[in-house]
């Protein structure tokens, strides 16, 4: 279900957004950016906009590659898959070594103007951000490797000498994504938007967990994050499994995300499993699936023996924490009540049968 107000509309607002899930919320709101990421491209008329942000990795790899190229970017010398480091206990998640969120250290002065823009993951052109001479630039602080760090921006921001205003969205449950809806309704002046808008979305969840109430049981669902480490999704997406009428094994709602032992995933049988790899389309997680269907006991898992395996487009759903969540929760409850709810499109989620008739 296409958002109904993702129109734009006349404003003197000059916003820069520094990622797609803000560039698909202000412009649920009515107000083009005039300056996006390299990642942004929903709606399809942002791919065109000037780019303020590029990334120094190679994105279009396998996830063992991909991984191994942002920990080489970052200077992170830990392994990162837990199955080939030391011990970390009988946690499901190893918090120790996590690639999906932000290592920011919050006691840091945010205004260090030190902090090289250059470095890590992503290139923040300073240049075309003065040129751009925004109004309103949005950050976020929940993920230094899905998009430029918080602290980054404010230093960038601050040496400039731009005269803008910085939001930065930390949104870990749908609540959080919700409020910041307002906020940035807020910061564009466009208050009576983003209440509507928050109402409509919130309506559609609503009527999500009405029909799901009344499915007969609630499986076991696990969401993959991440294929070579394997790793669960955290934050948001428990609950919206549970609204979807599931029972999330692994993670609960509003935890971080984060590698897991693959013996984990074998203890917690899922009878549903979503592999919604971050930033990876269909056709990605295609190419990749093998570093899932080879892990010792794969096809003894209750979801493989059920057929109860999907692939979720995680670029575009899942993992952007903006108005298309609600999509992403009408897809989680095809899959895991089909009895209920009707199936994804086909661009959007695909069992993995029909993945591997691909590779």
């Amino acid at each position: 279900m296409a958002l109904s107000s993702v129109q734009s509309c006349q404003t003197d607002v000059r916003v820069v957004s520094l990622l797609p899930s803000a560039t698909e919320t202000v412009c649920a709101l009515g107000v083009d950016p005039v300056g996006v990421t390299h990642e942004c491209d929903y709606p399809e008329r942002v791919r065109d906009y000037p780019t303020v942000v590029h990334s120094r990795i190679d994105t279009s790899g396998a996830s063992a590659e991909i991984d191994e190229a942002v920990r080489a970017a970052e200077g992170d010398p830990r392994e990162s898959d837990p199955e080939k480091s030391s011990d970390h206990g009988d946690n499901s998640v190893d918090e120790s070594s996590d690639h999906g969120d932000s290592s920011v250290d919050e006691s840091s002065d945010h205004g260090d103007s030190s902090v090289d823009e250059s470095s890590g993951v992503y290139d923040l052109d300073r240049e075309r951000l003065a040129a751009l001479a925004p109004d309103v630039v949005v950050t976020q602080g929940i993920c230094d490797v899905c998009a430029v760090d918080e602290s980054v921006v404010r230093s960038t921001v601050a040496d400039l000498d731009v005269d803008a205003e910085l939001v930065a969205t930390h949104p870990h449950t749908l609540s959080d994504v919700f409020d910041d809806i307002e906020r940035l309704g807020a910061a564009l002046d466009e208050r009576d938007r983003a209440t509507r808008l928050r109402a409509e979305l919130e309506a559609r969840v609503q009527r999500v967990h009405e029909r799901a109430a009344a499915a007969a049981d609630r499986p076991r669902v696990l969401v993959l994050d991440w294929l070579d480490p394997a790793m669960v999704s955290g934050h948001w997406v428990p609950e919206l499994v549970e609204i979807a009428g599931g029972d999330p094994v692994l993670a609960a709602p509003g935890e971080r995300s984060g590698p897991v032992r693959w013996a984990r995933v074998r203890e917690a049988d899922p009878e549903v499993l979503v592999v919604a790899p971050c930033g990876f389309s269909l056709e990605q997680t295609t190419a990749d699936v093998d570093a899932l269907t080879e892990r010792e006991g794969f096809d003894s898992l209750t979801a493989v023996r059920e057929n109860r395996v999907y692939a979720l487009d995680g670029n575009h759903y899942v993992n952007r924490p903006g108005p298309r969540l609600v999509e992403t929760l009408e897809h989680l409850a095809g899959v895991i009540h089909p009895e209920l709810f009707a199936e994804p499109p086909a661009d959007a989620a695909r069992p993995l049968d029909a993945l591997r008739e691909r590779v």
